[in-house]
């Protein structure tokens, strides 16, 4: 019962790496943990295309998040110093 188990377990993490070193070539910039969640919300049943949909609007929102808060830049001497 136990090596079958382990052989579910080794097989499933067998999975994931393969997933990542796709998702790495394709360069989705999703970690392990990133990739695991979709990989769980689309066995539940949520459209592919819909999360990648979420996904690209997430990092907009967030890449125009850091852009809005960053702070002014000064030019010192032909150096950037952040204020």
């Amino acid at each position: 019962m136990a090596s079958a188990a382990n052989a579910n377990l080794n097989a499933v993490r067998e999975t994931m790496d393969v997933l990542l070193e796709i998702s790495r070539l394709l360069n989705t910039g999703l970690d392990m943990e990133s990739l695991s969640i979709c990989v769980r919300l689309c066995e539940q049943g949520i459209n592919p295309e819909a999360l990648s949909a979420v996904i690209k609007e997430l990092r907009k929102a967030s890449e125009s998040l850091k852009v809005q808060t960053q702070p002014p830049l000064k030019l010192i001497s032909s150096h950037c110093i952040y204020m």
